[in-house]
């Protein structure tokens, strides 16, 4: 089991420590409801250092992250960041990420821990074009510094305004006293803040800057379960659940980081599902009467016939009912339809709603 350069701070924490990804995880501190508020409200810190990076350089660099992922990476000015996917040959998804422009010809590409070789051999067996990839995974940390209050709390550790970073932006600047740390206006928790790319050997400072900094401003360290029930709340795919090597983009409701101005892998055949449409659906549907979905539950009709499955669900913090996504036949997709989720030998009602769950 892998460490993050901070695992020793979150056992002194009394984090409770999980295997996740290969990695000791803090899952949670005080408990998953209070560290939810902490993020939706105020603002909390999260340990991601799990995930995976790589660096894509050199003339051919473009040329290679157009062909393996689905955005249109062509369209990125230096300091912006784009979500996008890595569709198979197959019609599924190798994984989502996050695209970088950090230089002229320099792309940071940012992968789920889980996938961090799969994604590395998939790429590398498209660059025909030698474009230059480095593996910088094992010397990075990033801190995801989320929630409402997280520009304020922050900003007395740069001199760059933090209020001007917009959404899917960043800026490498002095961060904690350190230079040259990436300060991304991005996260997976849909309450705004920052996350922040600093070396393994920097971190720790980074870490203790940032509470001494939130301190009046009642910052938490926040664990992975409280990550997954606020990016649930916005309808944010997690890959293993929502999206995996056979679900295609389509299907996932991630047309808009599909685009058919050029060619990719299998665009040909994701287009062609595009103009046909899908027979199965992701949707979001909270339910109508009390019961927690969750993942791999049966979905089904009135009649009791089945017409999919729960790909994640839990009882939603903000909104103190169950909530859900999960794929369902095309025809049983419409929104405010009336589903059904197979909880045990019970069959409860619940109805589909348009993302977000959590308004804000």
């Amino acid at each position: 089991m892998k460490n993050t350069a901070l695992s020793h701070i979150h056992k002194q924490l009394g984090a409770k420590m999980v295997p996740f990804a290969g990695y000791n995880m803090p899952v949670q501190y005080e408990g998953v409801n209070a560290e939810h508020e902490t993020v939706r409200n105020g603002v909390g810190v999260f340990d991601v250092s799990h995930m995976g990076e790589f660096l894509i350089e050199g003339e051919f660099a473009l040329e290679l992250i157009q062909l393996v992922t689905s955005n249109d990476a062509s369209k990125l000015a230096i300091g912006d960041a784009q979500y996008s996917c890595l569709p198979n040959d197959k019609g599924g998804i190798v994984d989502d990420l996050i695209v970088y422009r950090v230089k002229e010809n320099t792309y940071l590409l940012v992968v789920n821990a889980s996938n961090i070789e799969k994604d590395w051999n998939w790429i590398s067996v498209h660059n025909s074009m030698n474009a230059e990839m480095k593996n910088i995974s094992e010397g990075y940390s990033l801190l995801a510094i989320q929630g409402p209050k997280a520009v304020e709390a922050m900003q007395s550790l740069t001199s760059e305004d933090l209020s001007a970073i917009k959404f899917y932006t960043f800026k490498i600047a002095n961060f904690a006293g350190i230079e040259h740390v990436i300060i991304s206006a991005t996260g997976y928790t849909g309450s705004g803040g920052f996350e922040i790319y600093c070396k393994n050997s920097e971190v720790e400072q980074v870490w203790n800057k940032v509470f001494e900094a939130g301190k009046d401003f009642g910052i938490k360290p926040i664990g992975l379960a409280a990550r997954d029930t606020l990016r649930l709340e916005m309808g944010y795919c997690l890959y293993g659940n929502d999206i995996n090597d056979t679900t295609s983009p389509i299907e996932a409701g991630l047309g808009w980081i599909t685009k058919f101005t050029k060619k990719f892998t299998n665009s040909e055949a994701l287009k062609k599902q595009k103009e046909e449409g899908v027979s199965k659906k992701l949707v979001a549907f909270e339910m109508v009467e009390r019961g927690i979905p969750r993942q791999h539950y049966p979905i089904v009709d009135v009649d009791g016939n089945s017409i999919g499955e729960v790909t994640s669900g839990t009882m939603s913090p903000s909104l103190k009912k169950g909530i859900g996504l999960g794929y369902v036949t095309k025809e049983c997709s419409k929104r405010d339809s009336e589903i059904y989720i197979q909880i045990r030998k019970k069959t409860i009602k619940a109805k589909i709603v348009k993302l977000p769950f959590y308004k804000g």
